[in-house]
């Protein structure tokens, strides 16, 4: 009954500091959670007008995905662009034969074709939550189609219309099976909700490392006269310039920065085949898979060794994905398929072609295989690329946070939307300058030792485990796919990453720990504020009034009913909050007219005038409901009399009784005050040491320190008060 409660109230806004839910588009709510409301509630709610029309992944004309694609050079493809520069000096490979290197080179040619080509261009990609990518996409997606309904889940956001779809309607007795056992099981739903969290904050951490890491190997040079500390402040320098950047947002960074990539690409692959045809013609042999058996034969444990240096040359590879809702499916297809997959094998072939004979150069291979003529040009170029690479992390950490926050698990924070035409490009102030502050502290910290390079990549391999896993759950459950298909997919691809993971496991104690300290700190956070706010939505779900609770409070004589209108913004689908049952209980007196606002912002450019207000009468002294709807580009100004005419007429429009007209109208003419509420949580005796820590401490922290969720709205200050509530949990 509890977890029914808290699912009947959970919608997609954040109103910890009061307000109406002004998140991102998913505010839906199923079809068996409005069965299970009692029919008095049912006539209140806007459950069906929360579920907006079915999405569908956007149609791009052809020039507009290569467009695109061009754009995709500067975001996305940064970090796998640029690691040419960093693996085979991290190999530490000593006395090398021509076997050995050819084994290097097939196992790094292999290794982007099958976890990067394959499994993510060609399948991961297509696991997308409405063009949105990553691990937190996946999870969406999942709940869109499996009713999660533990206390701790994070937001149920499926659709009545899913089950009308084609991949709903498909028999599958395994998936079913599946699909049933996840619904039953909170255990299950805890163990998702999770992974995905530790996933997400993996992902968030290297998003402070990558820049990092990526900028101090890119700035290198064999000139005696540019120390490390030099290299280090270069870094710094660069990085807070490209953080700075970022608030111009995902069109103009992936315009400034694609021709630098799109140069970088190009001039490896011609030093690559220059490489290729004046040391080793041949060695693209190494395509052949035979020399990687052969090499592990040959080196053993040397070989697995060799492993953590090879899984850099795909370190992108989450990005990529995560980086899926700036873009679209297609043009990261066509980007990586056509320029950056090619320029890769060419770029690893020509190194390879150049160590064959010089390899006693290899802890400094690719800018020793540099022709002496062009050294100083791709110098320059080196340090631009090394910059734009972080850019994918960066671009990736910014999409996450944004659906977070749409599912209502992390604190609320800024999120701009940069562009009119592509939804999923954002921009985070706060985000963007917690990860500056971090990947300079790290850069200045480590002054570019090696227990930053040992660093980098480790989390990365988790998080593409825990993509494997969540994206057979989707092949199972929602694809319906064919259980040899699913097999073929999730056992070899889990054995792969299991062998490489065990192989990073040993740069843990040399520097590894960093990134997983950095997502333990983000994990607190989301893990501390999903947390709190399964304990707020149960709280106000087993407390909220009914509209006959509501008339009785409002017919007593005990209350007085003042001149004038009063907006109350809350987010309390099904109900009334308690926090009103506390404010007229104490005030003793509330407006002649009180409209309940909910606030929402919908995944679209722009919401029209007539679709923008929904309103609905709640009993009989007074009292009414208005869902207000906003889209990501229109302004929420509330200051003039514009907004309280439109609702006024929307209020009239209810009635035929002219004295309920005459009402209104005169209240709105006499006074409107707009009042926000806020709410403190308080664990109780009876709670765990843990919980009240969690609760008193981390959840107030994050919930005094978080922005409030009405402030996007242009609201007259003069005219707005603000009340609170403890919630005794």
């Amino acid at each position: 009954m509890e977890e029914n409660a808290a699912n009947e109230c959970m919608i997609n806004g954040d109103v910890e500091n009061g307000g109406g839910g002004s998140g991102g588009g998913g505010l839906q709510l199923s079809g068996e959670r409005i069965q299970r409301a009692d029919p008095v509630d049912r006539t209140m709610s806007f459950a069906r007008i929360y579920q907006p029309h079915q999405q569908r992944e956007k149609e791009y004309p052809t020039m507009q995905t290569i467009l695109l694609a061009y754009q995709s050079l500067g975001v996305v493809y940064g970090d796998l662009g640029t690691s040419p520069v960093n693996v085979f000096s991290s190999t530490r490979l000593t006395n090398l034969s021509e076997e050995d290197l050819l084994g290097t080179l097939s196992l790094i040619i292999w290794t982007l074709t099958s976890l990067v080509l394959v499994k993510y261009v060609f399948i991961v990609l297509h696991a997308n939550d409405h063009g949105e990518g990553g691990t937190f996409a996946l999870y969406s997606y999942m709940c869109r189609h499996v009713n999660f309904q533990s206390k701790f889940s994070i937001q149920n956001t499926r659709l009545e219309s899913d089950s009308d779809m084609a991949y709903c309607r498909r028999e599958s007795t395994l998936g079913t099976r599946a699909k049933k056992f996840i619904e039953g099981s909170s255990t299950a739903q805890n163990f998702l909700t999770i992974l995905v969290l530790v996933g997400t904050c993996m992902v968030i951490g290297d998003g402070a490392l990558t820049p990092a890491t990526c900028a101090l190997q890119g700035i290198q040079s064999r000139s005696t006269k540019i120390t490390q500390e030099h290299v280090v402040w270069i870094s710094v320098v660069l990085l807070v310039a490209l953080f700075a950047f970022q608030r111009c947002g995902t069109s103009k960074v992936s315009f400034s920065f694609s021709p630098i990539m799109l140069v970088w690409f190009a001039t490896n692959v011609s030093i690559g085949v220059y490489n290729i045809i004046k040391y080793h013609p041949s060695i693209l042999k190494a395509v052949s898979p035979h020399y990687i058996v052969k090499f592990f034969m040959r080196n053993g444990k040397t070989a697995w060794d060799l492993l953590g240096a090879v899984f850099l040359s795909i370190t992108g590879a989450e990005a990529m994905f995560a980086d899926l809702g700036h873009f679209n499916k297609r043009a990261i297809q066509l980007g990586f398929s056509f320029v950056v997959y090619p320029s890769l094998v060419l770029t690893y072939a020509g190194e390879t072609a150049y160590l064959v004979k010089n390899p006693e150069k290899i802890s400094d291979a690719y800018y020793s295989s540099l022709p002496d003529s062009v050294y100083w040009p791709m110098f320059v170029v080196s340090t631009l690329a090394a910059v734009v690479s972080s850019q994918s992390m960066i671009s990736a950490s910014f999409s996450i946070v944004k659906q977070s926050l749409n599912l209502g698990c992390f604190p609320r924070v800024n999120i701009i939307h940069t562009s009119s035409k592509h939804e999923g490009q954002v921009y985070s102030p706060e985000i963007n300058c917690i990860l500056m502050i971090l990947t300079v502290g790290l850069v200045i910290g480590f002054k570019g030792g090696v227990e930053l390079a040992n660093a980098y990549g480790v989390v990365v391999i988790w998080v593409m485990i825990i993509t494997t896993f969540f994206n057979t759950l989707v092949m199972l459950v929602i694809w319906k796919t064919n259980i040899l298909l699913i097999l073929g997919f999730f056992l070899p691809y889990i054995l792969i990453e299991s062998i490489f993971m065990t192989s990073l496991l040993k740069k843990i104690p040399q520097g590894g720990w960093v990134p997983f300290a950095i997502s333990a700190f983000f994990l607190t956070i989301m893990l501390s504020w999903t947390f709190g706010r399964s304990k707020k939505t149960t709280y106000e779900a087993e407390r909220k009034l009914s509209i006959r609770e509501m008339d009785q409070m409002l017919s007593s004589n005990n209350v007085y009913r003042t001149q004038g209108i009063c907006f109350f913004f809350t987010d309390l689908v099904y109900g009334i909050p308690p926090i009103i049952h506390r404010y007229i209980q104490h005030a003793n007196s509330v407006r002649e007219i009180m409209v309940i606002v909910t606030v929402r912002t919908l995944p679209i450019k722009t919401v029209p005038p007539e679709d923008r207000l929904n309103v609905g009468k709640l009993g009989n002294e007074g009292v009414y409901r208005c869902l207000v709807q906003f889209g990501y580009k229109d302004s929420q100004d509330m200051k003039g009399d514009e907004y309280v005419a439109s609702v006024v007429t929307k209020l009239q429009e209810l009635t035929d009784n002219r004295n309920e007209m005459r009402k209104i109208q005169t209240a709105a003419q006499k006074d409107v005050v707009f009042i926000i509420g806020r709410t403190i949580l308080k664990a109780n005796k009876d709670s765990g040491m843990l919980e009240r820590f969690t609760i008193n401490y981390l959840y107030r922290f994050l919930q005094k320190n978080s922005r409030a969720s009405v402030s996007t709205l242009d609201i007259p200050s003069g005219s707005t008060l603000q009340i609170g509530m403890l919630y005794e949990i």
